[in-house]
């Protein structure tokens, strides 16, 4: 039996999961205050804090870290890399370090996962990181060379619902072509083609608005708006990721909340909640081009799959396209723990991070 921790730190919390084989046998997500965090200038520094607090979970469950055979964690910002279970290692962690490639929560995770795993000599992982990057050469034409598209989206959990829905087809992922609409925070709605994700939205910066994130943007109006001196660069980044979408439009990002206003009769909350749905129906039918039409399934998944208004308004545009399966949530702990799990039983190869 493989005995397995994961570790997810996300924007302000920390989910922690503990494995025998693929069983969760405890789950816990810690919630950290904004005002905590503030206190570190940058993400590497919440280091220190974000493991003490793994460390009290260890003692409470009482996990002893010398029985497990691997520490997996939510892989960061690195470069694009395929798919797949890698090993931290130390160019891994020097690029996670110095955010080379950008800032982000989840840098902590392989960070953290290495430095537990090593005290005790066994491997640490990540699993399908943001920055996996399958694209087709077609794909990556933004229509400025200055500005090639880049991959950045919900690899880890898109890719396990993708393959949950690809066996209940009786078929392999690498045998399906499906479409994949992560809804959180952030939106990302990627083409699958046979195992690989050809196509997707930048979560950050393209595709549909979300709750906290303007998606595109009619880019003239954007540059005028940088050029106009009313914002700093720093002010129009948190207008576009953190503060833009329904966060904008309706000062929360909070669906339950927005719901609670709809059913109160509020049509302004109504029109821009679905209006949500409707982009992301547009970008299904998008990525329904790049797969030629030939789709076996539509998946939706995230936080907001539980919203069965939104879920409503998308299946109801995009129905004519291929058949919706809708997996609420993300399962994301249990794919970090399958990918590791698969490697440490030899069912998978283990990727190295150069």
């Amino acid at each position: 039996m493989h005995h397995l921790l994961a570790i997810n730190p996300g924007s302000t919390s920390t989910k922690l999961a503990y494995f025998q084989d693929l069983e969760c046998v405890s789950a816990k997500t810690l919630r950290h205050e904004t005002e905590e965090l503030e206190k570190y200038g940058s993400t590497i520094d919440q280091y220190s804090f974000r493991r003490q607090t793994i460390m009290a979970y260890l003692d409470e469950q009482h996990i002893d870290i010398g029985r497990l055979d691997a520490v997996v964690a939510r892989g960061g910002l690195l470069k694009p890399l395929a798919g797949g279970t890698y090993l931290v290692n130390k160019p891994m962690l020097d690029d996670l370090k110095s955010a080379r490639y950008g800032q982000h929560a989840s840098n902590l995770g392989a960070v953290i996962a290495w430095e537990l795993a090593a005290g005790v000599n066994i491997p640490a992982y990540i699993v399908n990181p943001v920055v996996v990057d399958e694209f087709e050469p077609l794909a990556r034409y933004s229509g400025s060379p200055e500005i090639p598209r880049k991959s950045a989206f919900h690899a880890l959990n898109q890719k396990a619902m993708a393959v949950k829905a690809a066996a209940e087809l009786k078929k392999r992922y690498d045998e399906t072509n499906l479409i994949v609409a992560h809804l959180g925070g952030g939106i990302s709605v990627g083409a699958h083609r046979k195992g690989r994700v050809i196509d997707v939205n930048d979560a950050l910066q393209e595709g549909p608005f979300s709750p906290e994130r303007t998606g595109s943007v009619p880019v003239m109006r954007l540059v005028d708006m940088c050029f106009e001196g009313k914002y700093s660069k720093d002010e129009i980044k948190k207008k576009l990721v953190g503060k833009g979408g329904l966060t904008a439009y309706l000062g929360t990002a909070d669906a339950r909340e927005i719901e609670a206003y709809i059913n109160a009769g509020d049509e302004k909350a109504r029109t821009i909640y679905e209006a949500m749905a409707y982009q992301v129906a547009k970008e299904i039918g998008a990525c329904a081009t790049v797969l030629c039409g030939d789709v076996d399934n539509i998946v939706i998944t995230g936080g907001l799959a539980r919203s069965e208004s939104v879920v409503e308004w998308i299946v109801e545009r995009v129905k004519f396209i291929a058949p919706v399966k809708v997996y609420p949530g993300e399962d994301e702990m249990a794919a970090m723990a399958e990918g590791a799990y698969k490697v440490l039983n030899g069912e998978e190869r283990v990727s190295v991070y150069e």
